[in-house]
């Protein structure tokens, strides 16, 4: 499969402010119809093989777009001052609604705390270790 920058060598690989998302956003546009067949098939064998959705994208820079992929609805309570926060990003055009929101927030957190989230899974791992280690009751 091609890369975005195969589209068109020519092109330079990130230009400045608006101009430069609006190229960025087109390459990535053409490389989706472009590419279109060939990652359908691929799906299709990929999921028939191991029985899961495939999500494409495609990263220009610092940009990532993604073309397909699965929203799962997450049912969680939240207090007057959460939703609060919520309500703020959603109001100063961050995300179209509280779900975007936490979606976004997520993200972030991800992106920020991915050192201290894999040292987490790490210890719930040797938690899991442990348990199996002791007393069947």
């Amino acid at each position: 499969m091609r890369s975005p920058s195969s589209v068109d060598s020519t092109e330079p690989e990130r230009a400045e402010g608006e101009e430069g998302d609006a190229r960025g956003a087109g390459r990535a546009a053409r490389f989706r119809e472009d590419t279109r067949p060939e990652r359908m098939r691929i799906a299709g064998e990929a999921q028939g093989r191991y029985g899961r959705t495939v999500s494409w994208g495609v990263q220009i820079g610092d940009e990532r777009v993604v073309y397909t992929n699965m929203a799962v609805p997450v049912m969680t309570r939240l207090r007057q001052q959460e939703r609060q926060v919520l309500d703020t990003l959603v109001d100063a055009g961050v995300a179209r609604s509280r779900s975007d929101a936490l979606a976004w927030s997520v993200r972030l957190v991800g992106e920020h705390a991915d050192e201290w989230l894999t040292k987490l899974r790490e210890k719930m791992a040797e938690v899991d270790d442990l348990r199996a280690e002791g007393p069947q009751v």
